[in-house]
């Protein structure tokens, strides 16, 4: 029989920010895993707006969000479902400080080491369909120029 009890969800929208054909991963708010940028969708705001702007405050990354996101995933905590939305991110800016800069760190990684370091599955199984024409695109573009304020670690 089917359990029609479902826990209450929260949804969340979250960014793959790519520069130099690596990602942007930053630490839990406990600091114990690496994570991509999520928070939160608040009323009002789209999962886009939510995604760019968790990119600012936990990482310190401005770019712009590919149009549409690349996958969705799940995870539960503290009884709550989180739904989130994922959208790639091409970074154009990069800086040393942003809101939670004393709460996080950053790693530019590898896709193939964030598959490493990363503990959702669902999350891993996005990461590991990107467009792979696309990662070498942002890694061609991105060795011509390093954005203004880049900090590719802390």
């Amino acid at each position: 029989m089917a359990d029609n009890c479902k826990s209450p969800s929260l949804l969340q929208a979250a960014s793959i920010p790519l520069y130099n054909g690596k990602i942007c991963l930053v630490t839990s708010k406990s600091g114990k895993r690496w994570v991509i940028p999520k928070g939160s969708i608040s009323k009002g705001k789209t999962a886009s707006e939510t995604a760019l702007l968790e990119a600012w405050e936990e990482a310190g990354l401005t770019g712009k969000l590919h149009n549409d996101p690349v996958g969705s995933y799940s995870y539960s905590k503290s009884g709550l479902t989180h739904l989130v939305t994922v959208f790639l991110m091409e970074v154009s800016i990069v800086n040393d400080i942003y809101p939670e800069h004393r709460q996080r760190l950053r790693k530019w990684v590898s896709i193939q080491e964030a598959t490493t370091l990363l503990l959702e599955k669902d999350l891993l199984d996005i990461l590991q369909s990107l467009p792979l024409e696309f990662v070498i695109q942002m890694k061609n573009k991105s060795n011509a120029e390093t954005p203004k304020g880049a900090v590719f670690s802390r």
